[in-house]
Parts: C-alpha cells; sequence; structure tokens
C-alpha cells in the first residue's frame, strides 16, 4: 500500500512538473526584430546616430528647426514615444530632439553591452557630440531625469536649462516603488524566471501604477507598445541588468547638486505612486534657485497624462530661459 502511495505521490509530482515546464514554454516570448519593430514604431521623423562602441540609436527630430534645441531623454522600459503629446505642443516653436536609450524603443547597443547612468549619460554625450550640439535645454523623465541631470553636472556648458520630470535619483525606501512588477524584477530569482515570459500582465499593472489618476490612458496600444519594444533583441538583458544593479547607481546629495547652475524646472505629479512627490521636493531644496511645479492630479509622467498644463509649464519655464536676457539687455 505504501508502495503504491508513494508511486502515486511521485507520478503527481511528475505530471505537476510536465504542466508546469509546458506552461513556462507556452509562456515565454522569443525577440521581435527590429525590423518588424520598426515597421510599427518608426514615424516620418526617425533617424538613426551610429555612436561609438557599436550603439546604433534611434530618435526623433520634429518640431521647428530653426527654434531653440530641447532635448528628452524617457525613463525606464519607455522609448521616446512617451513625449509625442510635448512635441505635438511644443513643435511650433522648438526644435525637438527626442530619443531611445539603449535597450529601449528601437535603439540597438551590442552584444554585452553593460547598461548603467553612467552609460547612458555618455551615449547621450556621443549623441550630442554627432548633431553638433552646443546649446541645448534638457529634460528627462524618472531614470531618464536622473541621466538627464548627471549630464548637466558633466557638461554644464552646454545645458542652457535643465527640467526634471518625475526624476529618480534619491535614494529609495523599502515602502517606495511598490507596484508588482518593479518588485518582481528587483527580486533576482523571479526575474531570471520571468525573464522571457509574456509579461504583458505585469506592464499593465506597472503603467497603472504610474497613472493612478488616469487609468484610462493605460490602453492596449500602449501596453502592446511597451511590451513588444521591450522584446526587441537585446532589450531584456539590458533592463534586467539596470534593476540587478540599481543599488550601484551614483545617487543625488545636496552637494552634488548644489553643482547645477543653470535654470532647473522641477516637475512633479502629486500623485506619483512610483517616485514620491518627496523626492522632487528634494531636488528643488537641493538646487538654488529651481523652480518647482508639483501638478495635483497627475502621476509619474505629467507629460502622457496632463500635457496641456506640463507643456504650458516648461513653455512658460523655458521662455523666461531663452527671453530673459534679451528683455534684461533692452531694458538697459
Amino acid at each position: 500500500m505504501l508502495r503504491w502511495l508513494f508511486g502515486a505521490l511521485l507520478t503527481l509530482i511528475g505530471l505537476v512538473a510536465v504542466v508546469a515546464v509546458g506552461g513556462y514554454f507556452a509562456l515565454r516570448r522569443a525577440d521581435i526584430p527590429y525590423e518588424t519593430l520598426a515597421a510599427s514604431y518608426e514615424s516620418a521623423a526617425s533617424r538613426y546616430a551610429e555612436l561609438p562602441g557599436g550603439v546604433r540609436m534611434h530618435y526623433r527630430d520634429e518640431g521647428n528647426p530653426e527654434g531653440p534645441t530641447l532635448l528628452l531623454i524617457h525613463g525606464f522600459s519607455a522609448s521616446l514615444h512617451t513625449w509625442s503629446p510635448w512635441v505635438e505642443r511644443l513643435g511650433d516653436d522648438y526644435r525637438i530632439l527626442s530619443l531611445d536609450l539603449p535597450g529601449h524603443g528601437l535603439t540597438r547597443a551590442p552584444a554585452g553591452y553593460h547598461a548603467s547612468i553612467e552609460a547612458f549619460r555618455d551615449e547621450v554625450a556621443a549623441f550630442v557630440q554627432s548633431q553638433g550640439l552646443t546649446r541645448f535645454a534638457l529634460a528627462g523623465n524618472s531614470m531618464g531625469g536622473h541621466v538627464a541631470w548627471e549630464y548637466a553636472l558633466a557638461h554644464p556648458e552646454q545645458v542652457e536649462a535643465l527640467v526634471l520630470v518625475d526624476s529618480a535619483g534619491w535614494p529609495e525606501t523599502p515602502t517606495e516603488n511598490g507596484a508588482i512588477a518593479f518588485q518582481l524584477l528587483r527580486n533576482p530569482v523571479a526575474s531570471a524566471i520571468i525573464r522571457d515570459l509574456d509579461k504583458t500582465s505585469l506592464v499593465r499593472q506597472g503603467l497603472v501604477a504610474g497613472f493612478p489618476a488616469h487609468p484610462e490612458l493605460v490602453d492596449d496600444v500602449m501596453v502592446t507598445r511597451f511590451t513588444e519594444l521591450a522584446r526587441a533583441p537585446g532589450h531584456r538583458d539590458i533592463i534586467f541588468t539596470l534593476f540587478r544593479e540599481v543599488d550601484a547607481r551614483p545617487m543625488a546629495t545636496p552637494e552634488r547638486l548644489s553643482a547645477l547652475g543653470m535654470p532647473v524646472l522641477v516637475m512633479h505629479g502629486a500623485e506619483d505612486a512610483l517616485i514620491p512627490r518627496a523626492h522632487g521636493e528634494q531636488f528643488h531644496n537641493a538646487i538654488a534657485g529651481s523652480q518647482l511645479s508639483v501638478f495635483e492630479g497627475a502621476g509619474h509622467m505629467p507629460q502622457t497624462e496632463i500635457p496641456d498644463e506640463s507643456a504650458m509649464a516648461i513653455r512658460e519655464f523655458l521662455y523666461r530661459v531663452h527671453e530673459g536676457p534679451a528683455l534684461a539687455t533692452a531694458a538697459e
């Protein structure tokens, strides 16, 4: 009898394992070739810059070619598409360059590329050099904000104005970034298991966590874009590397940020559940002369959630940056 029970138990365990393995392989998702993704996600404004080290950076050059230049850097696991609402509202006055960081969007990186905030900062510098830019306004959202202020510290002579949109950079506490998707990605065992699985539901959950005041914006088109672009060859390795090494990132301190002497606008959604409002206030307090705009009813990406209000804020800020010296000269 015991032998029969033991045999039955082994059979049951084997069946469960087969079902689990079969389910795992059924949920696995292969890479999507860049050519396939480009057919869906390029635009007439899409361009590519061949950078040193083998990075082929996708970017868009839009807006008024005669206007001041505004360079935009997206956040983690996002792409330049998140800036489209600002391009529509600011393009009449500004030349707007938006780019995809390595491991994101349509930008290709060589095998073994080691992603980090510093590496992204240096890729932005290579892109700037490739475009012959000398002076421009720089804006970044979330992780892109971290890249932006690191860039401004390294190249202050180039950045005439800095805009931090729900920027990352301050040390996190265990209660922050509470979305299930982000917690799983931070767990080395869980991230290894889910790396190649269909993450549509996790992506949707993470986006809803980012837009707590506007969950209706998280439609199938947005979820599909985030999910498919993350499956470009090599992207998953870079994205998971960024999460595994989050504690190695260079952090913001009042001492470091005090070196930012250009005009700075700190923008933050009051309802941001991923990077709390308090972090925006910390940037404002640490950067002398900075302006703080907190948007009630907005979460992690004000440029998408409240495009009219957030675009107006940056327009007014940049107007003072560009017109202020001229007005002062005229008054003398």
